[in-house]
């Protein structure tokens, strides 16, 4: 299928410093922050939405699968080349277009770095809400690929609440623009339906975002437990309470000395668990409210409640928590973090589980993660260089997120499904449910020619999931000559 001459056909297209394919350069682009492998044939830096469009026809003329990638921080595999062909590298694309302050929007470029975006608009008294931990380094064409979240979007909810309007180029080359700068639009809410497709449908080239006015007062609780399933309580009692935080983050005792040891951000070494709560708006409401959430966390057995006292204090315990998984990585050779979603309520039956877990496969598990909308990072601790152990490892992650499944969560609430998760989707959803899906890719990406083989599973892979002695969980970490 491949032609002679494509390297120097994309050349034409970006420039002759904008393409690599030398092995040795391509290494750098098998990997994200997942277990999985895959190497690509090029690696092409577009830099205008008509480079990506002329780049699109000449995949489609040479057969050759497109893989969209910002800067690879994803935990899914999604932004690899599972099936060799372009990686679509977006950091010449990583320019603010413009900052609408009247109508509450700015426009990016896919490849501008998430923090990027609410440093340029700190100086209006605006930022951009959705905040995944790795917002120091993630873009934001890969949080509309993955719908991401973040500690804060439990008040203001996750990436595709803050999307309006998307400029796309089609697996045929064609442009096409979805929503605008309004509130809304007219004819069917094309753009809600492409945020958290991982690059499956269309390649975003330009997005609009609202921007968020920056809180008046901000107080930063630490509720200390010396009891993790009493802390998991809180979450509960909050929620019955009908108290929604702008953030409500859990670390357990383990993750929290890890992280101390790291960050030094004043984390009681002594705790079982930590609750990092977060309140927002006008000044008196902020006060009043931290008040009672202090008080219900003493109700639910925390020992002590503090309050940050500066500026200083409150972004040092957030650095704690948006550190956390580099902190692990002191500590050991490897990690597998997980994502699944389950009912606030279910949280203290599910932190039971994990430990079942993690004495069952004789592994440490640490648990770090967003207690306000029940959506859970356990961090499974493994040597990727054993065998034995990395095996145990998945199918420990594996029966955590069919546990999720089972309390009626999810497999994912930000870090998408891409070619770890893709056989329990078969678990999540129904054959039907499924065909529905891939009628709706196939509108967009009837060839598979944008992003093949995530997300969704094949149907053989679904009944191969459901053999007696199949090991599904073996496919993301195939080697990387395996998945070209």
């Amino acid at each position: 299928m491949f032609s002679f001459g494509v390297a120097h056909k994309l050349r034409k297209i970006v420039g002759g410093d904008a393409v690599l394919e030398r092995p040795e350069d391509l290494m750098l682009y098998e990997y994200d922050g997942s277990l999985a492998r895959g190497a690509p044939k090029y690696v092409v830096f577009p830099q205008t939405t008509q480079h990506i469009s002329e780049i699109v026809k000449l995949a489609a003329r040479e057969g050759l699968a497109i893989v969209p990638r910002g800067a690879g921080t994803g935990l899914s595999g999604g932004s690899i080349a599972r099936s060799g062909g372009i990686i679509l590298a977006f950091a010449r694309m990583n320019r603010i277009l413009d900052i609408d302050i009247p109508n509450l929007r700015a426009t990016v470029q896919p490849g501008v770095v998430n923090l990027d975006l609410s440093n340029a608009l700190a100086p209006y008294g605006f930022y951009f809400a959705p905040d995944p931990s790795s917002q120091k380094a993630c873009t934001i064409g890969g949080n509309v690929a993955e719908n991401s979240g973040g500690p804060h979007t439990l008040a203001y909810g996750v990436t595709v609440n803050h999307v309006t309007g998307l400029e796309i180029v089609l697996p045929d080359g064609r442009i096409v623009q979805l929503g605008g700068t309004a509130a809304s639009s007219a004819g069917y809410d094309l753009t809600g339906f492409f945020v958290g497709s991982e690059g499956t449908l269309a390649i975003a080239t330009a997005i609009t975002v609202k921007i968020t006015r920056l809180p008046e007062a901000v107080a930063t609780l630490l509720a200390i437990y010396d009891d993790v399933q009493a802390a998991a309580n809180t979450v509960v009692a909050l929620t019955a309470a009908g108290i929604t935080p702008a953030a409500l983050e859990m670390l357990d005792g383990w993750t929290l000395r890890a992280v101390e040891a790291s960050v030094h951000a004043g984390y009681p070494l002594d705790s079982a668990a930590v609750l990092l709560i977060e309140l927002e708006g006008l000044r008196e409401a902020v006060d009043e409210q931290a008040e009672l959430v202090s008080e219900l966390c003493r109700k639910t057995r925390a020992r002590e409640v503090r309050r940050a006292a500066d500026e200083t204090e409150r972004q040092l315990l957030w650095k704690g928590r948006k550190t956390a998984f580099g902190a692990i990585g002191r500590i050991s050779p490897s990690y597998y973090v997980q994502d699944g979603v389950i009912p606030r309520t279910r949280v203290p039956e599910t932190l039971r589980k994990i430990e079942e877990v993690s004495r069952k496969y004789s592994l440490t598990i640490g648990n770090i993660f967003h207690a306000g909308d029940g959506n859970l990072h356990p961090l499974i601790l493994f040597d990727a260089r054993d065998a034995e152990q990395t095996q145990r490892t998945l199918a420990a992650g594996r029966e955590i997120l069919e546990f999720c499944i089972s309390v009626g969560g999810s497999i994912t609430g930000e870090h998408g499904v891409g070619m770890e998760k893709q056989d329990l989707m078969c678990t999540l959803f129904t054959d039907s449910e499924l065909e529905v899906m891939r009628r709706l890719r196939n509108c967009f990406n009837p060839d598979s020619l944008l992003n093949p083989q995530k997300m969704l599973p094949s149907m053989r892979t679904c009944r191969e999931a459901f053999a007696p002695g199949h090991h599904s969980v073996e496919a993301p970490v195939a080697p990387a000559a395996e998945l070209r």
